[in-house]
């Protein structure tokens, strides 16, 4: 995906905008039950309801509308501050946690047992289900692309971001995982716990190690501004991704949509769409969780769907040798738009790109793995399989498909002429 960036740093997408919308409705999910959960590690009087929740959830994604609008100006600065604390809470939280824990876990239990709890006939179709949990606390490092048409050298500088974000992240999220599996004495204590009913356990096994319902509380109101600074992050994706292609006049609605606000060229109307969709959304929680889960099992599902659809072209026109080689231009953001004799666009490696066989194996590996992703993604996660247990994601994402075949053989297809190359104003102010 770095590679693509570099060679194409454009937005917009079907299966892509459905899967961040679904993502930025889960963030906001999350946020609002982790306060929920917090309420009831700190008051063993407390009643939970779904529409606690989902007051929560709409407070989550009004912050990420106000950050998204009003301050955005200021939202570079935001992000560069988030990327400190992100830093420095990862060592806040863990050094107390593995410091302050009376009791441990041995090497042996950590390194080589492993728990079947959604009861599959194998270990094996245990881990690949089990694998979608962890895909999904790594998503984001394609949210860069999406702003790629709002950043200088965007060809360089996507690309890095990705990958750099990746392996930081990546880093993070394996040592947090060890260190919590090391404190973890009794796993089923934890999910049996108040806030592990509320799909919450690490708060009780972070209450176990500190001992101090205050201390516990300090470290997780961490992990709640990460939340909301993710909750932040989607909202910014998932309004340019809803603009670019209503740029492209491949989205309902797309004149009004691509209006910008005059002083700031922020997609305002592109924000407040994508803010009323996952308000909606909210509101099927107090209804039914089953059905909420449906909808934002998107994420996994249409995200993959599309890592795949554009690693496997790449992979297939970098084999048969149809990307002509990087060749530095004055304006680099031009480069998807070279034109054979017969006037047929070519493909020119961008700045960053893995050449020969190297570049191939990485690209068959991302395939072969988003492929593996994409078909777990529509396993329940443990049997026996009930209707409010079921896993929706393979309905909603052939709905998706389904809507967006239909809408374009109606409409679109009249005004519809695919993604529009734009010259990026950073290379203009060069003339």
């Amino acid at each position: 995906m770095a590679e693509m960036a570099s060679m194409a740093p454009t937005s917009g997408g079907w299966l892509v905008i459905c899967g961040w919308q679904a993502v930025l409705s889960g963030n906001g999910y999350l946020g609002g039950n982790q306060v929920v959960a917090l309420i009831a590690l700190n008051s063993a009087d407390y009643v939970p309801q779904l529409w606690h929740g989902t007051l929560l959830f709409w407070a989550f994604i009004l912050v990420a509308v106000f950050i998204n609008t009003v301050t955005s100006r200021a939202l570079p600065n935001i992000e560069i501050a988030i990327l400190v604390l992100h830093i420095v809470g990862f060592f806040a939280f863990m050094i107390p946690i593995v410091h302050l824990a009376p009791a441990k876990a041995s090497s042996h239990e950590v390194f080589t047992q492993f728990s079947n709890g959604g009861e599959w006939p194998s270990q094996g179709l245990s881990f690949f289900i089990g694998l979608i949990g962890s895909v999904y606390a790594m998503f984001g490092c394609d949210s860069v692309v999406h702003m790629a048409e709002e950043t200088r050298n965007a060809e360089v500088v996507v690309p890095w971001s990705m990958v750099s974000a990746t392996l930081l992240n990546g880093a993070f999220g394996w040592g947090m995982v060890i260190a919590i599996v090391f404190v973890t004495v009794d796993i089923f204590a934890a999910l049996d716990s108040p806030t592990g009913s509320l799909g919450f356990p690490l708060m009780e096994i972070t209450y176990n190690a500190l001992g101090s319902k205050a201390g516990a509380s300090t470290l997780i109101a961490i992990l709640l501004f990460m939340t909301a600074a993710g909750t932040i992050a989607a909202m910014a994706t998932s309004s340019r991704m809803i603009w670019a292609l209503a740029r492209d006049r491949g989205l309902p609605g797309w004149h009004l949509v691509t209006k910008l606000q005059p002083k700031t060229a922020i997609p305002t109307l592109a924000i407040i769409t994508t803010s009323i969709v996952a308000g909606l959304i909210g509101l099927v929680n107090i209804g039914s969780a089953t059905a909420f889960n449906a909808v934002i099992s998107l994420s996994v599902s249409s995200l993959y769907a599309s890592y795949i659809i554009t690693e496997s072209l790449l992979l297939w026109r970098r084999c048969t040798g149809a990307i002509r080689p990087y060749q530095k231009q004055l304006f680099p953001s031009d480069s998807t738009g070279d034109q054979d004799g017969d006037g047929t666009n070519r493909l020119t490696w961008g700045p960053f790109h893995l050449p020969g066989i190297f570049g191939i194996a990485v690209n068959f590996f991302a395939v072969a793995f988003g492929l593996i992703i994409f078909f777990f993604s529509f396993w329940p996660v443990a049997t026996p399989v009930t209707p409010a247990t079921m896993n929706y994601s393979i309905l909603m994402t052939a709905a998706v498909v389904l809507f967006a075949v239909l809408y374009y053989v109606v409409y679109a297809k009249k005004v519809y002429r695919g993604p529009i190359v734009e010259v990026s104003p950073y290379a203009l102010a060069l003339e």
